[in-house]
């Protein structure tokens, strides 16, 4: 059986997986434009950890004949004979099928809403929230691959999330709520009973000029993360099995957005897939 490590990246947008320099991502094949099953970690995480992978958006078939297909690219991903959506049921718990089958299984985490105390941790021999929001370096190095004991790495990396900024970086300076409502009386006017709130033009609410530093900022993050990829691929053996990916996407300022969680934008749902065996 193939070892496993199934790589987060926290937030992460496609197109600034394209546009970084990412060498070692390169080596397990063609980044693919893919889709989230939901705008935020906390959902995204549990559906990776019912065995399910961000999704393409095929025409023409039915939606039961996607997840039949997904679930069986287990048979190549951990060298196994059989394996079907039927071998997930009634559970939908991979970490619970892969410790069926002899593996190892060890969660490292960056973000707190993905802590140990969820139902997150369920099904793993070894979960653990990082103490640091960047530590993905931190991860790499408590990685072992004994032959004789098949193990299932499972990452969530901080790095590519907001604040997008590695150690030394200078934090940005968004308002957000309190920029919104310390001017709030400002934009309230009143004529007899009726009451108009005027609307916050998008060029106060957001510092645009702050916003695209941190778009090419997150860019920087993903090839500091690649660089990372390096050691990892140092280390690990001929049979591992890479799975990079993202839970959802990020907008800034598209649409008059930032962030993500509860908006339904085509860049909240985009995230980066690739996976493979590193040559």
């Amino acid at each position: 059986m193939n070892h496993l490590v199934f790589i987060v990246m926290d937030s992460c947008r496609y197109d600034a997986v394209v546009e970084a320099h990412t060498p070692n991502l390169d080596r397990l094949g063609t980044v693919e434009r893919r889709f989230s099953y939901a705008s935020w970690t906390s959902p995204s995480h549990y559906t990776f950890l019912m065995g399910m992978m961000p999704h393409t958006s095929p025409t023409g078939i039915f939606a039961s004949e996607v997840y039949k297909k997904d679930f069986a690219q287990w048979i190549d991903r951990l060298g196994v004979e059989d394996m079907s959506f039927k071998t997930f049921v009634p559970y939908l718990n991979l970490p619970k099928v892969l410790k069926g089958l002899g593996y190892r299984t060890v969660g490292r985490v960056s973000l707190p809403v993905l802590n140990p105390f969820t139902s997150m941790s369920t099904g793993f021999d070894d979960y653990k929230l990082m103490d640091d929001h960047n530590d993905f370096g931190g991860m790499i190095e408590e990685m072992t691959f004994p032959e004789e004991t098949p193990h299932f790495y499972f990452c969530n990396l901080g790095e590519t999330h907001y604040p997008y900024m590695l150690a030394g970086g200078d934090l940005p300076i968004l308002h957000g709520v309190n920029g919104v409502f310390k001017n709030l009386d400002d934009l309230v006017t009143h004529e007899g009973d009726h009451v108009e709130v005027e609307a916050e033009p998008i060029e106060r609410f957001f510092n645009m000029d702050e916003i695209k530093r941190l778009q090419t900022q997150q860019i920087v993050c993903v090839e500091h993360v690649d660089r990372l990829l390096g050691k990892l691929f140092d280390k690990v053996p001929e049979n591992t099995h890479v799975v990079v990916t993202a839970d959802h996407g990020e907008l800034f300022g598209e649409g008059g957005y930032f962030g993500h969680g509860p908006i339904l934008h085509e860049k909240v749902f985009e995230v980066p897939f690739v996976e493979g065996r590193v040559p």
